[in-house]
């Protein structure tokens, strides 16, 4: 992992203050299940799970069985939801072994969960996917009654509820969240008339925590939201979420270059008058995305600075003509505050064209980082 003048911190305060702004959101009776998959967004996923468990969340949801386990080599005691199954022999052993719950959407693994339950002397529960509209993994909702009586004969599986994941709450004037509900309601109606009753069910994201109510259910799924992300660039959410991750570095060399001088590879810069600049200590290598060269800005003496040039592996380049007293060795803010000035993981998102989930990945699978509490 990359280091050098470059710090990533992780507020582990603002963790705790984004779950209690969850909770405040879908009110008492509702469970959360905490996603911590992909290192927690590139927060680290031991360190935020142990937080999470610290401040009495319900259970926690990764994608595959290495990150549920490394989680229980880690002595983390909560219920594990594996979101993405199980794929071979090995993994339904050790989801077993490990007491972890896999959600699942296809009868071949349910039996084989079921074999390896017998085997073991263990009941586990599992989850059943069905897909509403996301076109990805699951169930159809024709597909609910059947697979339902096929799982509920064996003896060594118990489905705990069921799991839908929607595709557009993103976007507040989409209507097709509404469809997801009343697909998702119809399938676990159905489950009901094929003798199950299933109390964990589950929909909403951080876009329908924030934005749908009806989709809250008996247990809700935050993940961007518990970073400080927003589901998209220009989402409101009606608390305030306060940023986790902050990624700093520092000016290695202050120039003042002439008029039309070129800016770093391809020439897609010029100079138009004599510019000062700050060459910085951190580029793409480092998890900053190539694509907002030219668009970006970093903090520099609490004023936003735009960065010229494309951006290099090690290296940004930004402007800071008009900002008094910049020298070598100074601070820089590429991800969080400096002063009254503030960036966010949606405002890198919005200038490289992709989502804070990404920049937050990005980010933090490539620094070395230290918490705070």
């Amino acid at each position: 992992m990359k280091s050098g003048p470059n710090t990533l911190k992780i507020d582990l305060s603002a963790l705790v203050h984004n779950l209690s702004v969850t909770r405040r959101m879908i009110g008492q009776g509702t469970r959360i299940m905490g996603i911590v998959k992909s290192d927690a967004y590139g927060h680290g996923m031991v360190t935020i799970s142990k937080a999470l468990e610290e401040n009495n969340i319900d259970c926690l949801g990764v994608a595959y069985t290495d990150e549920a386990i490394e989680l229980r080599n880690r002595e983390i005691g909560l219920p594990i939801i594996v979101l993405c199954g199980m794929q071979t022999e090995k993994e339904v052993r050790e989801v077993v072994e490990h007491g972890l719950i896999p959600v699942l959407f296809d009868l071949k693994t349910v039996h084989a969960l079921d074999r390896e339950g017998r085997r073991q002397g263990k009941k586990s529960p599992m989850y059943l996917k069905v897909d509403t509209g996301m076109g990805r993994l699951g169930i159809s909702c024709r597909e609910v009654g059947p697979f339902v009586e096929a799982a509920r004969s064996l003896e060594n599986v118990e489905i705990k509820g069921m799991i839908s994941h929607l595709s557009a709450a993103d976007d507040p004037s989409d209507d097709f969240t509404d469809e997801q509900i009343r697909a998702f309601q119809d399938a676990i109606n159905t489950a009901k008339s094929f003798g199950l009753d299933p109390l964990s069910n589950s929909i909403a994201n951080s876009a329908g925590i924030m934005d749908q109510k009806g989709t809250h259910l008996p247990m809700v799924r935050p993940g961007i939201m518990l970073y400080g992300g927003l589901p998209s660039p220009g989402f409101m959410p009606p608390y305030i979420l306060r940023p986790v991750m902050h990624f700093r570095g520092r000016i290695l060399q202050v120039r003042d270059l002439p008029d039309h001088t070129p800016v770093s590879y391809g020439k897609t810069h010029y100079t138009k008058g004599v510019r000062r600049t700050a060459v910085l200590s951190a580029g793409y290598g480092h998890g900053l995305p190539r694509s907002m060269s030219n668009r970006g800005y970093v903090l520099i003496g609490g004023k936003k600075a735009q960065i010229i040039g494309r951006i290099c592996m090690d290296i940004t380049i930004c402007d800071v003509t008009g900002i008094d007293g910049v020298k070598a060795g100074d601070e820089a803010v590429f991800l969080g505050s400096q002063g009254e000035e503030t960036i966010t993981g949606d405002e890198i998102a919005g200038w490289a064209g992709t989502i804070s989930y990404e920049v937050f990945c990005s980010i933090g699978r490539q620094n070395r980082k230290e918490y705070s509490i």
